[in-house]
């Protein structure tokens, strides 16, 4: 009896070395992330902190950024103000919490006469878009509710010329058929009477999309884990009514027949999420299709990926999937676990904050 129980412990032992080892994998590619580096002529400072799990990053003028702290369940108003030196970027006393008691607050859409704000599973409205202190007091209801959640939530907002409101809603497991076709895919949305339905699908972990001019609605996906070197992180061209092949996708079938291929691609598993597309007048590299990116970073990797801020150039190309060719360059690296990211409206400089620690601003301009 006590050999069996000495095998059993000795099992036990070996069952929390590995669970110790794998916690420590899952944790140790967003430590030690301190020492910046970024391309000749550029400098990284910090502008704030203590901004808890910042998912975006919105300018809503030269002066006032929005984050949205997902972890404390809040949106910011960060105010800047000019200097004799130029831009301060210390926030000022005119700097305030704008919303509170929201569910994992990824994105807010500013439209003519209401706020969109897209949380854990639901959709919310606002009907007031003066952004000071009485917008916390006024009346908010789900405008849809009930979108399942898993391993990803719902992201990000945007806006198509027609006024439907695009929102990108993730899988809720890393491989399988959805029961709930709303996850997994871009949703069409009509904010006013909640009327939504299915814009793209196949689309596993879309965080993030912008609008590139004479291009279209440019999105990310995160790729399955567990797979290897299958498959990398995809940025995609919005086809509405297309699948992008996912969960069908395997390493055998990247494009699965009938399905839509990406126009950029990265390092399988470093999450690349965030995007920004680069102003025409911008002193930072880049053409008229440039879009800048982040990369977290994964556990899901031996060797740890991402922590990084790419460039990719899009150049049209009649031979390339969708008419788009891409080339993609790192811009910055050996940065902490990179989420949100924007331009500031004058194009000069670049904001982007991590997601994990302390929640830091950090500002890119010309040296």
């Amino acid at each position: 009896m006590s050999g069996t129980l000495r095998g059993l412990k000795g099992i036990g032992t070996l069952s929390l070395i590995f669970i110790l080892l794998l916690i420590v994998q899952m944790i140790s590619p967003f430590l030690g992330w301190d020492d910046p580096e970024v391309e000749e002529g550029f400098v990284i400072d910090e502008v704030t902190n203590g901004l808890g799990g910042p998912a975006c990053l919105e300018w809503v003028s030269n002066y006032d950024l929005l984050v949205c702290d997902r972890d404390g369940g809040t949106i910011k108003l960060l105010n800047f103000d000019i200097d004799s030196n130029g831009w301060n970027w210390t926030p000022t006393d005119s700097s305030f919490t704008l919303l509170t008691n929201l569910h994992e607050p990824h994105d807010i859409l500013i439209l003519d006469d209401h706020i969109l704000i897209s949380e854990r599973g639901k959709l919310t409205r606002i009907n007031q878009t003066n952004l000071d202190q009485t917008l916390n007091q006024a009346s908010r209801w789900a405008v849809i509710d009930g979108v399942p959640t898993g391993n990803h939530q719902t992201n990000n907002l945007d806006i198509m010329p027609n006024g439907t409101v695009i929102w990108h809603a993730g899988s809720t497991c890393n491989i399988c058929d959805e029961v709930d076709e709303r996850n997994a895919a871009l949703l069409w949305v009509d904010s006013s009477t909640g009327e939504h339905g299915i814009l793209a699908s196949g689309v596993r972990n879309s965080f993030h999309g912008i609008w590139v001019p004479d291009m279209g609605y440019v999105f990310s996906d995160n790729g399955r884990d567990w797979e290897g070197d299958h498959p990398p992180e995809e940025v995609n061209l919005l086809i509405a009514g297309e699948d992008y092949g996912w969960p069908d996708d395997d390493p055998e079938h990247p494009v699965p027949e009938g399905t839509i291929g990406p126009i950029a691609t990265w390092t399988p598993h470093s999450s690349l999420n965030n995007l920004a597309y680069r102003p025409l007048d911008s002193p930072f590299p880049g053409g008229n299709h440039t879009v800048y990116a982040t990369v977290y970073g994964s556990w899901n990797a031996i060797k740890p990926v991402g922590h990084e801020i790419v460039r990719i150039d899009f150049t049209a190309n009649t031979s390339a999937p969708q008419g788009w060719a891409s080339e993609t360059s790192v811009f910055a690296s050996d940065l902490s676990a990179p989420l949100p990211i924007a331009f500031h409206p004058s194009g000069d400089h670049l904001f982007y904050t991590n997601f994990l620690g302390d929640g830091t601003l950090y500002v890119i301009s010309l040296n």
